[in-house]
């Protein structure tokens, strides 16, 4: 039974994924959750009767039918266990789940977050978070509105189409090393400028790449955590907060990533100077680096700096990030996992030594929505 006392510290005891590849042809949403749920229970010490709760994020858009967490149950072991969806980025079924254990409802919980954005049109998943009036009958989207986030992000700062291309080409050559992302070769920057334009000034693999996978996390009671592991990642600050649905009618710079990370950082007790690591989620080139900026880790329109060695902020996606490998309704959760797993030294190219990190989550046309994480050894 879990306790009664309040703002306990919770800490991430266990992660894993399955392979984050374009299809998964040979494999069902049941297959890839259970593969994921089964690893992160593996070596741990718990066994599913164990777990309290279970927390899960994906979408009944794209799996194509309504309440599809359903059919999925038996695969997350939810059977006779409470269980809820959360229908958005796995990062905020993270917050949930945090927010549950720190308030002394439960001490060990299981987030799950999964997707096969392969079996659908994602252009068409987007279009339906557009109002049906006035933004959805002209065709706005996740790729136009990145595309108008980009000529407004390169006319205010000076930049080029090449600095968006060297900062894809950066996120695929540091994706070489994660095992866990799937791809024949890495496009360098020629590659991607000789890509064919999908939104203006965005060529098509300045867009991050949709990919087939699940992910799950074990959170733990501060009590339950040092039993489980000898290092657990403790999460010490959260934020979030969400922009209005009209595109156009939104300030410039990701307003809302930045109210959702000075809620976290405040939390925390930390200044984004002081951060080793950064996961950080985005559909596009220029909304990695406006999420950064919006992080507070680099000055408006020099994000850039962190790709060149010129920034003195943290290490970013060391994973690859989300421009490789974006599992829609997951990508956050996947943020938090390769946090966790570097903080661990468990990554090749990791940072060990790193004593915390941030992740970040964004949801919605444009970035409109933003979770925000900090997380410490």
């Amino acid at each position: 039974m879990a306790s009664n006392s309040r703002h306990r510290r919770v800490g991430i005891v266990s992660t894993a994924q399955t392979a984050w590849r374009s299809a998964w042809t040979e494999a069902q949403h049941i297959d890839l959750i259970s593969s994921a749920v089964t690893r992160a229970l593996k070596g741990s010490g718990l066994r599913i009767e164990d777990v309290d709760f279970v927390i899960d994020s994906g979408s009944d858009v794209l799996d194509g039918r309504s309440i599809s967490n359903c059919g999925f149950l038996g695969a997350m072991g939810a059977h006779h266990k409470e269980e809820s969806r959360v229908e958005d980025d796995g990062l905020w079924a993270a917050l949930y789940g945090v927010t549950k254990i720190a308030s002394g409802a439960a001490d060990v919980g299981l987030i799950i977050a999964y997707s096969k954005p392969s079996e659908s049109d994602v252009s068409k998943f987007y279009t339906t978070m557009a109002d049906p009036f006035c933004q959805r009958p002209v065709g706005l989207d996740e790729v136009t509105a990145s595309g108008l986030m980009a000529q407004q992000y390169l006319h205010k700062f000076g930049l080029r189409e090449e600095d968006l291309a060297e900062v894809a080409a950066s996120a695929w050559h540091k994706a070489r090393s994660n095992t866990n992302v799937e791809f024949d070769t890495a496009p360098t920057q020629s590659d991607v400028m000789g890509s064919p334009m999908v939104a203006s000034p965005l060529r098509q693999l300045m867009m991050a790449r949709p990919v087939d996978g699940a992910v799950a996390i074990v959170l733990a009671s501060e009590e339950f955590a040092r039993r489980i592991t000898a290092a657990p990642v403790w999460v010490t600050g959260m934020g979030t907060s969400m922009d209005g649905n009209v595109f156009a009618m939104r300030e410039p710079g990701l307003t809302s990533c930045a109210a959702a990370a000075n809620m976290a950082y405040q939390r925390a007790g930390i200044e984004p100077a002081k951060l080793g690591l950064a996961e950080v989620s985005a559909t596009s080139v220029v909304a990695e680096l406006l999420s950064l900026e919006a992080l507070g880790l680099a000055p408006p329109g020099r994000a850039i700096d962190l790709y060149r060695g010129g920034g003195k902020g943290p290490a970013v996606n060391r994973s690859g990030g989300a421009l490789p490998a974006n599992p829609i309704m997951a990508t956050g959760l996947v943020r938090l996992a390769e946090a966790a797993e570097q903080l661990w030294g468990r990554r090749p190219g990791g940072a060990p030594h790193a004593p915390n990190a941030v992740v970040h989550a964004s949801s919605g046309i444009g970035a409109q929505s933003h979770c925000v994480f900090v997380v410490e050894v």
